[in-house]
This record gives structure tokens, C-alpha cells and sequence, in this order.
């Protein structure tokens, strides 16, 4: 009931002389009523018991460590050679087959392998440097 008044107090400029009071007084109310039960289902939903708060939400490092991962590839990758940073990037992160990749780049099968022989070799060196 008080928050009805103090509601209503705050905003006597908004009654409309004439109108009903006891109507306004309803309606805010019934706002309150309405605002206090949506906040209520939040908080039960958000909120769990002290024990089982401990364990809420999840650890950040592996996705931190991933992040940082992939920058150290792509910064790997970005030294390579261009024909074995594409054969890489073809097989490797798209998926082609290798078949598929060497259409799409236009290379002989054999040329093709030998790209993709001597960019994986010299990723995982680049690799191994940026971890020492």
C-alpha cells in the first residue's frame, strides 16, 4: 500500500482531474503487483541457492587460451608462403579434399601435395618457435 501512495505521490501530475481516484490508485497498484511478480520469476530464475552458486556460469580460460591460440596460427600463417599458406588454408581449415583443392588452385596433384607437405611442415616449425 505505500508504494502505491509514493508511487502515486510521485506522480500526482499525472492524474487527470475528474477521473476516478480510486481507479488510478487501482492501476498503479496493480503496476507494482505486476513489476514485484516479474522481478520475483527473474530472481528465481537467476538466482541459485549459495551452494550450487559456487559452480554458476562458466571458466573463461579455455576460451581465453583458444583465443590466443588461434592468433599464434594466424600469425604462423601469415609468414608462410603464399601457395602454402593457400594449400594449407584449403585442406586444413576449409576441408577440401585434395583433389578439390588442386582443381581450385589450378595445380598438378603432385605440385599440389608438395604445397601442402612444405606449408604444414613449416606451420608447425612457426609454431614451435612461438612457444619456446
Amino acid at each position: 500500500m505505500s508504494q502505491t501512495l509514493e508511487r502515486a505521490w510521485r506522480s500526482r501530475a499525472q492524474w487527470t482531474e475528474g477521473t476516478r481516484l480510486d481507479a488510478w490508485l487501482f492501476q498503479i497498484a496493480r503496476n507494482i503487483w505486476i513489476d514485484n511478480r516479474r522481478a520475483h520469476a527473474r530472481a528465481s530464475k537467476v538466482l541459485a541457492e549459495e551452494p550450487a552458486g559456487e559452480h554458476v556460469g562458466h571458466d573463461p580460460r579455455p576460451a581465453i587460451e583458444a583465443s590466443l591460440e588461434l592468433i599464434k596460427v594466424r600469425k604462423a600463417m601469415a609468414r608462410l608462403p603464399p601457395d602454402q599458406r593457400e594449400a594449407v588454408s584449403l585442406v586444413l581449415i576449409e576441408g577440401f579434399s585434395y583433389d578439390e583443392a588442386a582443381k581450385i588452385t589450378g595445380a598438378p596433384m603432385g605440385t599440389f601435395s608438395s604445397r601442402l607437405t612444405r606449408g604444414r611442415t613449416a606451420l608447425l616449425a612457426l609454431l614451435a618457435e612461438v612457444s619456446e
